[in-house]
């Protein structure tokens, strides 16, 4: 909870910050918003550990190939650089430029998550009787 008022309180005083700048120095005010971002992020990532750490002691006592594991950790990745940059481009106005982004970012996901769906179907194959 304490990190996440950080991460509030630190979004409020760039967004203040970018408010008061942008008039007198546009390009200032960029790089405001720029360095709240990466500050933010750092505060995360003891949280992002975290979660890596669950996610191999999950793979390792199920006997998850790591191979789909990675594969995983990309798709994770994919879905949220497509929604960061659907979220700029909205934000600047390109809202019909966000939304191929989106199509482009779920059309690479699907075809990066065959692998675990053939995975999944070779199990269930050899659960059946035969």
């Amino acid at each position: 909870m304490d990190t996440l008022l950080k991460i509030i309180s630190m979004a409020i005083i760039t967004c203040v910050a970018c408010l008061v700048v942008k008039p007198v120095r546009p390009d200032f005010a960029v790089l405001l918003s720029i360095v709240g971002g990466i500050i933010i992020v750092f505060y995360m990532l003891s949280y992002l550990s975290n979660i890596f750490s669950v996610f191999n002691s999950i793979f390792t006592t199920s006997g998850v190939s790591s191979s789909l594991y990675a594969i995983i950790f990309k798709i994770i990745g994919i879905g949220y650089l497509t929604e960061f940059t659907a979220s700029i481009c909205n934000d600047t106005g390109n809202t019909s430029l966000g939304d191929k982004v989106l199509l482009g970012g779920k059309i690479v996901i699907l075809a990066m998550a065959l692998p675990i769906v053939t995975s999944i179907l070779d199990i269930v194959m050899q659960l059946l009787p035969r």
